[in-house]
């Protein structure tokens, strides 16, 4: 009974994280520093495409987190790209261990399908259709 409630809490908490996030860049425009102290903007798409791949191993919510990641990618603005790739990441965190566990497997296909109507609904701001 509490795993019942406890999932699709989680997913409920991760996505208003995503939607009361706050989306705040700063930009370094000195051009005095030194090359070897500027971020490599080649590093970080290597860092996400490393995870980008992995499955959960569950296809609503391997499908799901494919649509939602082109969505991100393609649609929303690149100031707050990165705060809605973290939450992805965190779903695919969180869902690969329950998917990992025996016990929550099953309801963890309905977490997703939820999780995708709630994401259709906040998403409709950048045109985004999954």
């Amino acid at each position: 009974m509490k795993m019942r409630i406890l999932l699709p809490l989680c997913v409920l908490l991760g996505l208003l994280l995503v939607a009361c996030g706050k989306t705040e860049v700063s930009v370094n425009t000195n051009s005095s520093a030194s090359p070897a102290t500027k971020a490599s903007p080649a590093s970080t798409p290597a860092t996400v495409a490393s995870t980008a791949g992995e499955k959960i191993g569950v296809p609503e919510c391997d499908e799901f987190i494919a649509a939602y990641d082109a969505c991100v990618s393609s649609k929303v603005p690149e100031v707050a790209r990165a705060q809605f790739k973290a939450s992805i990441e965190q779903w695919r965190t969180s869902w690969r261990k329950l998917a990992d566990n025996p016990a929550t497997k099953a309801s963890l296909a309905q977490a997703c399908k939820q999780s995708a109507e709630q994401a259709r609904v906040s998403m409709k701001s950048y045109n985004c259709t999954f």
